[in-house]
């Protein structure tokens, strides 16, 4: 028994897109989002307000190494925590300066956040402006916002590239500690306007968009 060459090329295909297919983001469970704080991160841009106090209120970067320095402290750990936290261990230092001291914490907008709860794209992506044809594959990072969909988050990112396999592309999420790959259908998306799979982001989310075959 052979196969001509057409039928044996299909099978072959047939096998090698099966299995690259992933299972579906179908699963509500897989989209809660409702414990989510912005947590800040190296390079974000931190307001401090100290109430009746301007002569201490300040404004300042969060260096790569996730410190700050303020008036009246120096290199006070930031990375990865909350603006409502901050604000209240700040309030714990100046007690020893200023009376019942109250802080508030604010982002300036242009804020990045941690690494784990950004967004990377990498994979047959463009943007704006970009040539495509001088790379295979581009990678970014954006950050996540609180109800953030696929659709999105390819808006963010411009476009995909011209020779993506949109409905090859999937999410790399981490699950229960375990990092899991589920297949999106981005040409369904985006060419048929095929709201069911306009899939729910979360923080740290990975999204691949492969070279298509052909």
């Amino acid at each position: 028994m052979y196969f001509k060459k057409p039928t044996l090329f299909l099978i072959c295909m047939s096998v090698l897109i099966s299995a690259c297919s992933y299972p579906s983001l179908d699963d509500e469970s897989k989209h809660n989002f409702s414990d989510y704080s912005y947590q800040i991160g190296p390079g974000d841009m931190v307001n401090i307000f100290v109430w009746d106090n301007p002569d201490i209120s300040t404004t300042v970067p969060v260096r790569p190494d996730g410190k700050i320095t303020i008036p009246l402290a120096e290199d006070i750990l930031v990375s990865g925590k909350t603006p409502y936290q901050v604000a209240r261990e700040l309030e714990v230092i100046y007690k020893s300066f200023i009376r019942n001291p109250q802080v508030v914490v604010m982002m300036q907008p242009d804020f990045q956040g941690v690494d784990a709860q950004q967004i990377r794209i990498i994979g047959q992506i463009g943007s704006e402006g970009s040539n495509q044809e001088s790379t295979r594959y581009r990678g970014m990072t954006i950050p996540y916002e609180r109800g953030m969909t696929l659709l999105d988050v390819i808006i963010r990112i411009g476009s995909i590239g011209e020779f993506a396999d949109g409905n090859r592309a999937s999410i790399i999420r981490k699950v229960n500690g375990v990092q899991t790959k589920y297949g999106v259908n981005i040409d369904d998306l985006i060419d048929d306007g095929d709201m069911t799979e306009n899939v729910v982001m979360l923080p740290g989310d990975i999204l691949v968009v492969p070279e298509s075959f052909f």
